[in-house]
């Protein structure tokens, strides 16, 4: 068993042809070079990598500045139109016309920004857009339409981000059951 231990520790010498070393010497400057080269691609894809997370964390962060700051100036109108209330103002047309100004305003800002409010009255109702809190009877109306609304509704671009509440039409039993009978009789 020692022998074999001595033969596995000794330096073997192998020959070959001068043009194969030269080859093997080449392939492995080449193996060195692409080894460094793909520690350097790794090291720039990684910081590439943390640079676009930091950039996206700064894009949350910072991404409502713009409507932020227009709603700083609204929130400016309303404090001055409070203040007014507060001093005693008895102009109250000249009040009501700044409140009117002020709702005017946001109304204009939230378009801009792709928000408008879903339309609901004489609408049939859509699940999709409107959320029913009430039905009424009523059999001057088709059933299920929307015969007032409680709260708006909103659209960003298209898509729902707030549904509108609203009060539905429903048909009496009795009124549709005589229709049924003046059809059979």
């Amino acid at each position: 068993m020692q022998k074999k231990r001595e033969d596995q520790n000794e330096t073997k010498t192998v020959t070959i042809p001068e043009i194969e070393y030269l080859n093997l010497k080449e392939e492995a400057s080449k193996a060195a070079g692409y080894w460094d080269r793909l520690l350097r691609l790794q090291a720039e894809f990684e910081n590439t990598r943390k640079r676009l997370e930091k950039e996206k964390q700064d894009f949350i962060r910072f991404a409502n500045e713009g409507i932020i700051m227009e709603l700083l100036n609204i929130l400016d109108d309303l404090e001055r139109a409070v203040e007014l209330a507060q001093s005693g103002h008895q102009d109250l047309p000249a009040f009501l016309k700044g409140i009117e100004m002020i709702l005017a305003h946001l109304y204009e800002m939230l378009k801009e920004y792709g928000v408008r409010p879903i339309e609901t009255k004489g609408k049939i109702f859509d699940p999709h857009l409107h959320e029913a809190l009430m039905q009424v009877e009523d059999n001057a109306k088709p059933e299920n339409t929307i015969i007032e609304e409680l709260q708006k509704g909103y659209l960003l671009n298209d898509r729902v981000i707030r549904t509108a509440k609203v009060k539905v039409s429903k048909r009496t039993i009795n009124a549709s059951s005589e229709r049924e009978v003046g059809k059979n009789g």
